[in-house]
Formats: C-alpha cells, sequence, structure tokens
C-alpha cells in the first residue's frame, strides 16, 4: 500500500499527538506491507521525518500566529486547503492519513484519528480562538474520511455518539509508552534530578498542561489535606506547558509553592522528562477527561505506581493496576495518594504488574493495527 501520512504535530520536545505521531511514523517505516510511505507538513511533501535537530517548524509557528486572530484564521481556513489540494494532486493511489483530526481535500481514501472530542465536550476548558477553528473544520474531515481512528474505546463510542458516525467505521487503536520511559537506578538519575533540586524517590509527580482540564486544583487541594510529615518528605512536583485559563489554578499552585509542599518546574527539556518520570515515588494523575493518557503508561513503564482518575478513557489505559477514584471525589483521592505513598506492599505489586501492563501496549502493534485499518479502507473499494 501507499501511504501519505500528516505530521505536522511532530515537534520536538515532544508530547502528545506529536509523540503518536513520530512513534507512528517510526513503526510504520519499519513495517512490511507499506510499500510507500511519505510524510506531508503545512501543504507541502517533506523529505523525511521531523527530527530533534530539524530547525523547521513544519509551519507550527505559522498555525500558532493564525490562531490569535479571528481574520487570520478565516484567511488560513480559505487558502490551506487551495494549497494542500494543489500539493496533493495527483496522489489518489495512495491513502491519507490525517494523525490529527484533519483531512485536506483529497481525492483518494483517508483516514483521521480523533483523539478526543474536548473542543466540543470541554469547550470551556480551551481557548475560544481554537474551538471556533476546530468547530468549523472538523465537520469537514467527517465529510471526507473513509473511516476514522481513536485512541481509546471511550472516545470511538463517544465520536459515534456525537457525531452520529457509523461505528462500524471507527476503529480503536491504542497507544504506548515510549522506550525512553524505563527504569533507571538512583546513580543514573542523580544529575538530572540535580538540576531540579530533586532527590531519587522523593517527590510525587504530575505531567500535564496547567488549563482546566487536568483537574490540577483538585490535586492540590487533596494533596494539602496529607499529613504535614507526607507531604513535606514527599512534595508534589508539576511540570508542563503554561496552559490556557488557568488564573485560579496558578493562584493555588503558588500558595502551595509557598507552604513548601509543592514545586512547579514549568516545562523541562524533553531528555530531562523521562529521568523526572523514573525518579518519582508516585504518579499522580486525576484528569476530569482524557482521550487516552499516555502519561500513565509512561509512569508505569518507569516502575512508577500511579494514582489517577476514574474518568472517561483512563480505566482503559490504567487497567487494574493504578489507585482509581473519582476525579471530584478530593477525600478519596488524599487517602489514595498516602496510600501510594506509604504502602509497601502494594507499592510493590504495582511496580511490577504496572511493568507488565505498560509492555502490553506498543508502537509496533499501533503500527500493525493502524495498517489493518488502512487495508480495510482499501479493500472497501
Amino acid at each position: 500500500m501507499n501511504v501519505i501520512l500528516s505530521v505536522d504535530p511532530v515537534r520536538f520536545p515532544l508530547t502528545g499527538i506529536g509523540r503518536y505521531t513520530y512513534e507512528l511514523a517510526r513503526a510504520l517505516e519499519a513495517a512490511e506491507g507499506v510499500e510507500t510511505l511519505r510524510y506531508f507538513s503545512g501543504a507541502s511533501f517533506v523529505a523525511g521525518l521531523p527530527s530533534a535537530s530539524d530547525t523547521s517548524d513544519g509551519g507550527y509557528g505559522l498555525r500558532r500566529a493564525v490562531q490569535k486572530s479571528a481574520l487570520a484564521i478565516e484567511v488560513y481556513r480559505l487558502l490551506m486547503p487551495l494549497l494542500r489540494t494543489r500539493a496533493l494532486r495527483g496522489c489518489s493511489d495512495s491513502l491519507y492519513h490525517g494523525t490529527n483530526f484533519f483531512i485536506p481535500p483529497f481525492s483518494g481514501k483517508s483516514v483521521a484519528t480523533f483523539h478526543d472530542l474536548s473542543p466540543f465536550t470541554w469547550a470551556h476548558c480551551h481557548p475560544a480562538q481554537r474551538i471556533r477553528y476546530l468547530q468549523k473544520e472538523l465537520g469537514k474531515t467527517l465529510e471526507r474520511a473513509d473511516a476514522l481512528i481513536t485512541d481509546s474505546e471511550y472516545t470511538r463510542q463517544e465520536l459515534a455518539a456525537y457525531f452520529s458516525w457509523p461505528i462500524e467505521r471507527i476503529h480503536t487503536v491504542p497507544l504506548a509508552s515510549s522506550d525512553e520511559f524505563r527504569v533507571r537506578g538512583a546513580d543514573a538519575l542523580r544529575d538530572a534530578l540535580n538540576r531540579h533540586g530533586l532527590v531519587y524517590g522523593g517527590y510525587s509527580l504530575f505531567v500535564g498542561t496547567l488549563e482546566p482540564r487536568k483537574n490540577i486544583e483538585t490535586l492540590l487541594d487533596a494533596y494539602s489535606r496529607l499529613p504535614v510529615s507526607l507531604k513535606k518528605r514527599w512534595p508534589l512536583v508539576l511540570t508542563g506547558y503554561q496552559g490556557w485559563r488557568n488564573d485560579a489554578i496558578r493562584e493555588r499552585l503558588d500558595r502551595a509553592v509557598d507552604e513548601g509542599w509543592a514545586r512547579h518546574l514549568g516545562f523541562v527539556p524533553g531528555e530531562d522528562l523521562p529521568l523526572l518520570f523514573a525518579g518519582a515515588r508516585l504518579f499522580t494523575f486525576p484528569s476530569l477527561y482524557e482521550g487516552f493518557g499516555m502519561p500513565v503508561l509512561e509512569a508505569m513503564s518507569s516502575g512508577v505506581p500511579v494514582v489517577c482518575s476514574n474518568s472517561s478513557s483512563l480505566p482503559e489505559v490504567a487497567g487494574s493496576v493504578a489507585l482509581m477514584c473519582d476525579p471530584m471525589d478530593i477525600d478519596t483521592l488524599t487517602d489514595l495518594i498516602a496510600r501510594g505513598l506509604e504502602d509497601d506492599s502494594w507499592r510493590a505489586t504495582a511496580i511490577t504488574e504496572g511493568l507488565k501492563h505498560a509492555a502490553s501496549f506498543s508502537w509496533q502493534r499501533c503500527a500493525m493495527q493502524t495498517m489493518s485499518v488502512y487495508e480495510r479502507v482499501l479493500s472497501a473499494g
């Protein structure tokens, strides 16, 4: 088969959808059955998969600038389909895979990956300009797509119900954690942790954007109720993008930092993130809504026990290995965090079973299941 893969989301350091696109591309490159694999970014083909040393941004800077202006959004919406149509002319013998929701006008078969429905079901948690753009454009993808891929069964069911799209044409393809997320000893982590003023096994970790959907205020409230001895011994460390609509989150976080039991590292270099995971005592992730929840697998792959919410897709990802509760149940969340920090018997089991569980997900399996979707679309004629 001939495949055109959209690599727009691939930007270093890799996170979320960029990580998915990059790892899927690498696995497809190594897979049998793909005759040609071409990469498309912005409105043109690119010679190869973007790398960490690539100084170009594949049009990402332009898209970020566009999102700040309603007029620019409209110009972008009108102009880019024309440019993409021209670039893709004569490629109808290939299948186009939009890895980040969107499919441009294309004369051949096409597939899109929908990672979640938060622009629709959690619109209040996103910047207004982004919502307006996505809500206008995603309908076109639904008209063009021959099949859709979701990261979780939860999102598959949600997508079918919300848009009344045929569920038999929506396929769940789970993601995975990447090789750099693995168990590491204290000696291997010492220098990296020292750079951030941390010690091995001496903190709880949260990784995610500072935005309402991540439920950070509830996490801070729950952590604040721990005995002083616990939260001083194992402070809560948060890292991730600055995000949006987060004034209240930042105020609550600043108070926690002032009280001495929380640290906010901001966004750390990509090479440091797996080391922060591996050095943590506990990973906490009480998100309100996730299309998948990759950080849960990344923590388990790193040999770190997990406390997370039981919302949306997270039970699929965490299985029976994590301690889970309702994302708004502060008292129970406090109890689970305390157990995750102190209960050595549970921790030993969680580490062992977490490693096994995370290993059951792989990018090779993701690629094989994605290729099965391609084959189904192409065989439909």
